[in-house]
């Protein structure tokens, strides 16, 4: 008799729009009903892709990689990067469902952000992180508008947000350098004037989407003074009527620990002809709309990411039988995965809340208060869902098993692709310094209209539990906004000690209420308790993440160094 081992099935997934029930839900009560029906055929395509041929396309194409061939077999310096399979089919897709275009075209008015940012939700996780060249399409899109520069416009946008693929142009986003990542202003990129065109010569350590059309970078002209004010904001075009690159060569292809289907290249400008967007100065100002967009891009995929593994780890806990008994008949199980779906939930809001006021603020409808949230969310929103979507994913795996660790299962991915999100667009250390920044520039003002928020929020739901939720959020920014101002008064560097922590319960906070108000919505027009126990489940972890700074016992523990009693 012939031994038949037992084989596990493996998780499956289905619509990924329809088997949404928080996608739904929170579109059905943002959207006027005419429009949800109008675009929720295309949501669920998008859907059945990406639940479907995307995903087995994902998992075939697993040990598939860009390839970079530097030279022809004539002696040439060709450097061509292949991308995988699966990159030329979401190039395709991401052009004709206007994943860049349906912000652009005007169909939704302030509703047109999240229409599209719902696509990129949908459609990323299944298509290897192609949503990063989408992130900083649609931000030099965004950029050249607010320029001015018409002739650029004209070149350049109608190729941005086309939905043929036969037009469809991607842009690239360069301004790492060996110097510094974040601390940009240290660039050593040059900006010459030569025969009245200028021309860039440095090295970029790491650019991302190197197979783009265009790219948006900063560079330094001659004589102009250290730092980011000295910096200039450039448009160059990588190759020329031939399909050579334009006096660019591709040092070699970056090997990373995620996102490893992203063709990210250390790159030499030798001369490469470029354009200036607006003044030969202020580059680092200039280039803020697309950073605003790219990391708003940022938080829609970790949710996205989120979501995903949630969805991969439900099924597979009603298929996976342990100690008598399916996983989701399990208690401790169970409980750990609403824990998840909560947090989930809670960034989900968030990040689309931000979306909501991007649509605002592109058609002219921000409140004065709205746009001081808006600066101030742009960063705290990158940083909380970024890193909520790496503690998301390595208890995805956990809950697995050992099959979470292996990588033909495909799931080791989630989290390896999850870790760039807290990292790209500046690290949780940057952003809680941006968010101190945009408070301080504002004189409290931004701060002031969270807080104002949040408590508008909590006065308004009736439920016990749901006011309980709002209560904590309302406790947690007053208790930030106190620790604030007696940092404040004991120096800036208590203040910088003590950023992360602030900006993490700010955001937080933010999530509950949201998620809160939420709730309440669900209740009376749905009459579902399900976003309820979210929040209820949401409100019991730590929002409120403030405590004193010691500077000293910091520095000890951190150098490692003895500290006197």
């Amino acid at each position: 008799m012939m031994y038949q081992p037992f084989n596990q099935p493996a998780p499956q997934l289905g619509n990924q729009y329809d088997d949404d029930s928080v996608l739904r839900s929170y579109l059905k009560r943002v959207l006027p009903a005419d429009m949800l029906r109008e675009i929720e055929p295309e949501l669920r395509e998008l859907g059945d892709l990406s639940g479907g041929e995307l995903y087995q396309m994902q998992l075939a194409d697993r040990l598939n990689e860009p390839v970079l061939t530097q030279w022809d077999a004539w002696g040439n310096r060709i450097d061509h990067i292949e991308v995988t399979p699966l990159w030329h089919r979401a190039e395709k897709l991401a052009a004709e469902f206007g994943m860049v275009a349906a912000a652009y075209e005007g169909k939704n008015g302030r509703f047109s952000r999240i229409n599209q940012f719902t696509r990129a939700y949908l459609f990323h996780p299944s298509t290897d992180v192609y949503t990063c060249p989408l992130a900083m399409t649609d931000g030099a899109a965004r950029t050249l508008l607010k320029s001015g520069n018409q002739a650029l416009i004209d070149r350049a946008i109608p190729h941005l947000t086309s939905r043929d693929p036969a037009q469809f142009w991607t842009s690239g986003q360069w301004m790492t350098e060996s110097t510094g990542g974040s601390d940009v202003g240290q660039s050593e990129t040059i900006a010459q004037q030569e025969n009245g065109e200028w021309r860039l010569y440095g090295r970029k350590w790491f650019t991302s989407a190197t197979t783009s059309q265009m790219t948006l970078t900063l560079a330094r002209p001659e004589g102009n003074p250290g730092g980011g004010r000295g910096l200039a904001l450039f448009y160059v075009e990588l190759r020329d009527e031939n399909g050579r690159l334009r006096h660019i060569e591709v040092a070699r292809l970056k090997d990373k620990l995620g996102t490893r289907k992203v063709p990210t290249a250390e790159l030499y400008l030798n001369g490469a002809p470029a354009i200036p967007v607006m003044e030969l100065a202020n580059g680092v100002r200039n280039i803020v709309p697309m950073l605003h967009l790219t990391r708003t891009w940022n938080s829609v995929t970790a949710v996205s990411f989120m979501r995903r593994g949630l969805a991969l780890a439900r099924d597979y806990a009603q298929k996976r039988a342990a100690f008598g008994a399916n996983l989701a008949e399990k208690p401790l199980h169970l409980d750990t995965l609403a824990g998840l779906q909560a947090e989930f939930e809670a960034a989900f809001m968030l990040s689309f809340f931000v979306v909501e006021l991007i649509g605002k603020e592109e058609h002219g409808e921000l409140s004065e208060e709205e746009g001081h949230l808006l600066r101030l969310l742009t960063s705290i929103n990158k940083l909380v869902t970024g890193k909520q979507a790496v503690a998301c994913a390595s208890e995805v795996l956990e809950s697995f098993g050992g099959a979470g660790y292996v990588e033909d299962t495909g799931l080791p991915l989630l989290l390896r692709d999850s870790q760039v999100l807290p990292i790209w667009e500046g690290t949780t250390n940057v952003l809680a310094l941006d968010t101190l920044r945009a408070i301080a520039q504002e004189e409290g003002e931004g701060l002031r209209v969270l807080k104002a928020k949040i408590n508008r929020i909590a006065q308004s739901v009736q439920h016990p539990i749901l006011a309980q939720s709002g209560k904590k959020a309302v406790t947690a920014v007053t208790h930030a906004e106190s620790w604030l101002l007696q940092a404040m008064n004991q120096g800036q560097p208590t203040v910088e000690a003590g950023a992360r922590r602030f900006a993490l319960t700010l955001g937080r906070a933010l999530e509950l209420a949201l998620l809160t108000e939420h709730a309440h919505w669900s209740l009376t027009h749905e009459g579902n308790g399900r976003s309820l126990a979210a929040a209820h489940h949401f409100a019991h972890t730590h929002i409120d993440l403030i405590r004193p700074v010691d500077l000293a016992e910091s520095a000890a523990l951190a150098n490692d160094l003895p500290l006197p009693i």
